[in-house]
């Protein structure tokens, strides 16, 4: 005669299979969530740079409280996330300094020093502008995308992402991150350091067609901690270059112009 299981197991069967498709349900969400995030990301950072070699010149100006401002110009060669050269042009006596990002690595090459010098993707540059923000094209290759929550700025909807970093390596521990639902055009971020301070915010603006695509051609960073003291980048003379390799080398920079 066929042993019957008790009512005790029967549920205790029925529960497990719920909890077994509870804990599906809510992995397939989290998988559902992440994928979201990441092509946010993705497409926000297309709408920054192209994904091919490109080069585009920057000029900063940076207006401290009491202070003359101050103006650097820049020309970036970029390919992909891991290749930058970033070539001083202005001011004149400062011509001739040239940074290179290998992967992580970012070295400065100063014309009155036989050998590059090291730095780190946080130092700062000049004004607001830190070192990773000219020579890292993107964000999607530096930090984990998580999708916080839509806000709704004047009418608009905007998806808010907190970016947080794979590495030590990287510009900033933390960046949130606005991006409008509807478009993807980023519109402001807020950058964060290892102790969860806020360093500073930024702000993409004026819209222009760059290399077929409406993209911010104007960045202000505002220092969080001193008011009134911020950095303006302006990029112009945005174009597609076929940027070899041997181009992102230490011999090949002095042949630079």
């Amino acid at each position: 005669m066929p042993i019957m299981p008790s009512r005790y197991l029967v549920r205790l069967l029925i529960g497990v299979v719920f909890v077994t498709a509870g804990l599906a349900h809510a992995a397939a969400g989290a998988e559902d969530d992440e994928r979201l995030a990441r092509n946010i990301l993705d497409q926000a950072d297309q709408i920054r740079f192209p994904n091919e070699g490109f080069q585009v010149d920057v000029s900063i100006d940076t207006r401290s409280a009491g202070q003359p401002a101050e103006t650097w110009k820049y020309r970036i060669l970029s390919k992909g996330n891991d290749n930058t050269v970033v070539m001083v042009t202005e001011p004149a006596s400062e011509r001739g300094q040239i940074m290179l990002m290998k992967g992580r690595d970012l070295w400065v090459f100063l014309p009155s020093v036989s050998q590059p010098v090291r730095l780190s993707l946080s130092q700062r540059l000049t004004g607001q502008v830190a070192n990773g923000d000219l020579a890292r094209a993107n964000f999607s290759g530096d930090y984990t995308p998580k999708l916080l929550r839509t806000d709704n700025i004047d009418g608009e909807k905007y998806q808010v992402l907190e970016l947080l970093a794979k590495d030590h390596g990287v510009t900033y521990h933390k960046v949130i991150y606005w991006v409008k639902q509807s478009n993807h055009w980023p519109y402001k971020a807020e950058f964060y350091s290892l102790s969860d301070r806020l360093l500073k915010t930024c702000r993409y603006e004026k819209y222009q067609m760059l290399l077929g695509r409406l993209r911010p051609s104007r960045l202000v960073m505002e220092d969080a901690l001193h008011r009134g003291e911020e950095s303006v980048l302006e990029y112009t003379d945005m174009k597609l270059r076929n940027l070899p390799d041997k181009v992102f080398t230490k011999d090949y920079l002095k042949k630079l112009e």
